[in-house]
């Protein structure tokens, strides 16, 4: 199964797409889209919803996972955050595929150990993960374990349902 992991922002969405073969998980993609830092809010959607229908056409994944948004102190700042947030969840879900959301803390335990790990942290672990993976900035790295910590879960779901259904 391919997954396809998002760390949307309106200045770079990072995306990271993975394929999962029973206990293994290999790297296929990684990379950001950048909108004009000087475009409208409105353009810099269209990019990263342009962008993002590019790297399905080219990938072609059957599942999703996308970074739940961070509250942080700045109210516009989050709202804004969600805009993008929200073109992440409506490409994929647009082509049929069901897209799962994890917030912060549950990727970063997922992959590192620990729900409160730096990005220099996760990086590492990424690259742990994925031997040789040439990562397109912090960003696509972020979004690598998103996709890493959908694909434990699907392996989990796997197995438990083996289990259940094994006499």
């Amino acid at each position: 199964m391919r997954i396809l992991g998002l760390d949307p922002g309106l200045r770079t969405t990072g995306w990271g797409v993975v394929e999962v073969d029973g206990a293994r998980i290999r790297h296929v993609a990684n990379g950001r889209i950048v909108p004009d830092a000087d475009a409208p809010v409105a353009a810099r959607l269209v990019a990263i919803f342009e962008g993002l229908e590019e790297v399905l056409a080219r990938h072609d994944p059957r599942g999703a996972a996308v970074e739940e948004t961070f509250v942080n102190a700045n109210p516009s700042s989050t709202l804004r955050l969600g805009f993008a947030r929200g073109v992440a969840l409506l490409v994929p879900a647009r082509l049929g595929i069901e897209v799962a959301e994890y917030a912060a803390t549950a990727v970063k335990k997922s992959i590192v150990g620990v729900g409160r790990a730096d990005k220099v942290q996760v990086k590492a672990m990424v690259q742990r993960l994925l031997p040789g993976v040439r990562l397109d900035g912090a960003d696509a790295a972020d979004a690598l374990a998103v996709a890493l910590c959908h694909g434990h879960h699907v392996q989990m779901r796997a197995r438990w349902v083996a289990q259940a259904v094994a006499p």
